[in-house]
């Protein structure tokens, strides 16, 4: 089959999955099974051969990720669920002081986001937010909106949230090098976008009736907010009480069924957080500046191990904050098995798209697609970027987005004999495209500016120009650290 055929099989492909979502409203799963299917029989996969492709691309690609996005899920449950998510936000409000509420609540996104997934952590903070914007009679777009930007960065740049995890997976990327070099840089994003979102909220946007009473009271207008905006609180008639708010407010059966207990400690909670990054970058580390063979290196290279770090956090997670706290050993089964059925579908996707990118490589449609890139003169790093926000774009998912984007350039990746700082950096890069873009076929668009009380003129003008504009700030800073790693 001619390279020129190949071409337009691969086009035609991507084109049908993108038409199925949007146009049929195909779980994005399915849809990537069925055009990876019917790619591979146009572009000349024998049928007895297409189960062998399937399975080989869902079991190489699972087979390093399932594992650590479902411990990832369990670490991020039980800390939502002991209440210790709120407490490290409502200490870091303490502690930031009145004037900073907006930075501790940026801090408080970017630590949160690192365990638990975007929707969850909105669901966990933003009840935060209605609670200080009430008490400090100020909008709250001032709270919310650097607030949640944080999350969604460190949603898509970060392992071991799932774009993050399949994207090095196929890439063949080092977890512990997209960390070392991704904290830094999620952490400079986040504050940028603080300072952005602040200069955003200098203008009041209108609120939805519904959010404006919820969080200030039925008898606060817009017109008062605009008020508030200007330190003039003369028009104020009534304030709503304050309302229970936090965990507590969206608990579920399975939260309410769990013992009271005090919250976990602001110094616990940071541990739990970092202790699986730091065994990764240990074990990165060793890898690096240790001599083979040696006893500490092993050590270190399987306790860095990424399912190891994990699962040694979560067993962590389970006896000091839930166990040591009066959980029976039932209530702590059941709460890490409630993380599962929420990422189920996403481990599912992950490996759908390993299926896609194995497709491309059996077909030969990978290495004609890399050579076409090839040939636009465009450094990979722009390529991994462009083509992620692309897909980001006009599908929406940015899980989706990356594990697409890395299956089409698996093959260009295998010919460049890049380094692996300079992996991790493309995996960094395709991070800000999945981070950009992010408008209204993008399920996190919605929670937001319903939560947030927005329309979807304001949403646009605020949360998806501040997210893209982040998105590019990633890739830039990936471009200034090329050459220098």
């Amino acid at each position: 089959m001619t390279p020129l055929m190949l071409m337009l099989i691969a086009g035609a492909g991507i084109a049908l999955l993108l038409f199925l979502v949007l146009k049929y409203k195909f779980q994005p799963f399915v849809a990537l099974m069925l055009v990876s299917i019917i790619v591979a029989l146009v572009a000349g996969v024998k049928p007895a051969d297409l189960v062998a492709t399937i399975e080989g691309g869902m079991g190489k690609t699972l087979g390093h990720i399932a594992i650590i996005i479902a411990l990832g899920a369990m670490i991020g449950r039980i800390i939502e669920l002991s209440g210790g998510a709120e407490a490290l936000a409502k200490t870091l409000i303490e502690r930031f002081g009145n004037r900073r509420t907006p930075l501790a609540l940026t801090v408080a996104g970017f630590m949160v986001g690192i365990p638990v997934f975007f929707e969850v952590g909105v669901i966990i903070l933003m009840p935060l937010a209605y609670g200080v914007a009430r008490a400090a009679r100020k909008p709250l777009l001032i709270f919310a909106l650097p607030m949640c930007a944080a999350l969604l960065a460190v949603h898509a740049f970060l392992p071991p949230h799932p774009g993050a995890v399949a994207a090095a997976s196929q890439l063949g990327a080092d977890l512990g090098r997209v960390l070392l070099l991704g904290i830094p840089l999620v952490a400079v994003v986040c504050m940028v976008g603080y300072f952005i979102a602040g200069r955003m909220t200098r203008k009041t946007y209108p609120m939805t009736d519904d959010i404006r009473a919820e969080v200030y009271g039925p008898h606060v207008t817009n017109a008062d907010l605009e008020a508030w905006a200007r330190n003039d609180y003369s028009t104020v008639r009534e304030v709503a009480e304050s309302k229970e708010f936090g965990a507590e407010a969206n608990a579920g059966s399975l939260a309410k069924s769990l013992p009271p207990a005090p919250a976990p400690g602001f110094g616990l909670i940071i541990t739990l957080i970092l202790l699986p990054i730091v065994l990764i970058l240990l074990g990165t580390l060793a890898t690096t500046l240790l001599p083979a063979g040696s006893m500490l290196r092993d050590v270190l290279t399987v306790l860095g191990a990424p399912l190891v770090a994990l699962l040694i956090d979560t067993l962590l997670c389970a006896w000091l904050l839930g166990s040591r706290r009066g959980w029976s050993r039932s209530q702590v089964s059941d709460v890490l098995g409630s993380a599962l059925p929420g990422v189920a579908m996403v481990i599912l996707i992950a490996g759908a798209g390993g299926v896609f990118g194995k497709v491309l490589v059996d077909t030969g449609i990978g290495a004609v697609v890399s050579e076409a890139l090839r040939h636009t003169g465009l450094p990979v790093l722009a390529l991994g970027f462009i083509l992620t926000m692309l897909l980001r774009a006009v599908q929406g998912s940015t899980t989706v987005a990356l594990v697409t984007t890395a299956g089409i350039l698996s093959p260009l990746i295998a010919t460049l004999d890049l380094s692996a700082n300079h992996l991790a950096l493309l995996c960094l890069a395709m991070g800000g495209g999945g981070l950009a873009m992010s408008h209204i076929n993008d399920a996190g668009y919605w929670m937001f500016t319903k939560l947030a009380g927005l329309n979807v003129a304001d949403g646009l003008r605020t949360w998806t120009v501040l997210v893209t504009i982040l998105g590019t700030l990633g890739f830039v800073m990936t471009l200034i650290l090329w050459p220098l790693v």
